[in-house]
């Protein structure tokens, strides 16, 4: 087999082992004579796919009865607008904690159908850091709160044990990046929303986890496919959903969960950035860009000493198979993304090319 290594920020690294059993399902998914492709939405057997996708993200989210989980299309950017029109709906109000380019980008369209007022900011210094907020900051007359709690660009995280206080607020969270990669409570939040592409299958399924009082309270002017109740009371099954990518979504699940879940992804997750981030600050070569305190661990940006470097070490390692490396245009230099699919064994084999180049150029 010879795959690159494949550190992309989206889409996204897959499991090799749901690769391989997607493509021996792919022409006859069990015994019924026809791919997951052509199978109608309407059909059980299809039905039976999204259930068990269902179920298997309650299980591995822990997600309570009283939250409903979505299979929306769209991406993430089209709940920028679904959001503020079904829940900016009782003071036309709510309060935005700008960490980058996705948050700001969610103020902007909120601000089309309300006050979307701006709590705090980390772009004075290129979003490397998170803002620290207290509950008094927040507007108590708020409809919620929204936040993004990674931040793929940039390499920042609200981590679960910093989310802010927003007081009895609904905490509203774009986890696009990062969902499934450490435990969160899903009770601490009023929806949850992220693009599969990065850490859950690939692009064209978008996933809502919203409580269910939520429903049922859209501006009047919302279009029928971005009220959330349409959705809800059909299922996900309003129109024709991207049947497909769910059930790529699945297999991942079904791997997640035999590894042990969130937790046991979790402390993977958390040695594979520690490594790579222990490297990058004891090497007097490279130089992280997020600020320590807030490092991802999903997303490592880091820099040579200047752009001539930059752009020979992106050419030397993807001719090495170490792929998609080259940082976003606002922060430069490289952008190691080491999604849950990121082997340990692809973490070593990158900071041993990192060791290499720099003996060569230091």
């Amino acid at each position: 087999m010879n795959r690159i290594l494949n550190f992309s920020a989206g889409p996204a690294v897959l499991p090799v082992e749901v690769l391989s059993k997607a493509g021996a399902e792919i022409v006859d998914y069990h015994g019924y004579g026809l791919s997951v492709m052509e199978m109608s939405h309407r059909s059980k057997a299809y039905s039976d796919i999204q259930d068990e996708t269902e179920q298997l993200l309650r299980k591995l989210m822990n997600i309570p009865d009283n939250y409903h989980v979505l299979f929306l299309q769209g991406g993430a950017s089209t709940q920028f607008a679904m959001i503020p029109l079904n829940l900016m709906n009782k003071n036309h109000t709510a309060d935005y904690l700008i960490t980058g380019s996705w948050a700001s980008k969610a103020q902007e369209e909120g601000a089309r159908y309300g006050d979307a007022r701006i709590v705090a900011s980390s772009k004075d210094k290129t979003y490397t850091y998170i803002p620290k907020t207290t509950k008094a900051d927040y507007n108590p007359d708020a409809d919620y709160v929204h936040i993004c709690t990674n931040n793929t660009i940039y390499g920042t995280r609200i981590s679960p044990d910093n989310l802010p206080d927003v007081g009895a607020l609904d905490l509203v969270a774009d986890m696009s990046s990062n969902i499934l990669s450490e435990v969160y409570d899903v009770n601490k939040f009023a929806l949850i929303y992220a693009g599969a592409q990065k850490n859950m299958g690939p692009a064209g399924v978008t996933i809502v986890i919203i409580r269910d009082d939520l429903l049922g309270n859209a501006m009047e002017c919302t279009p029928t496919m971005l009220d959330y109740k349409i959705h809800a009371d059909n299922g996900s099954l309003y129109n024709t959903p991207p049947c497909y990518n769910i059930y790529i979504c699945k297999l991942v699940y079904e791997w997640l969960d035999k590894l042990g879940g969130v937790s046991a992804i979790e402390e993977i997750n958390k040695v594979k950035a520690q490594k790579l981030y222990d490297y990058i600050d004891n090497s007097n070569f490279y130089h992280g860009t997020a600020e320590k305190e807030y490092r991802s661990l999903m997303n490592v940006p880091f820099i040579c000493n200047n752009d001539e470097l930059n752009a020979e070490f992106v050419k030397q390692a993807t001719a090495r198979g170490l792929q998609n490396l080259k940082g976003h245009r606002t922060v430069g230099g490289m952008r190691a993304s080491i999604y849950n699919a990121m082997s340990m064994e692809g973490i070593d084999t990158l900071i041993s090319f990192m060791q290499e180049f720099a003996k060569q150029n230091g």
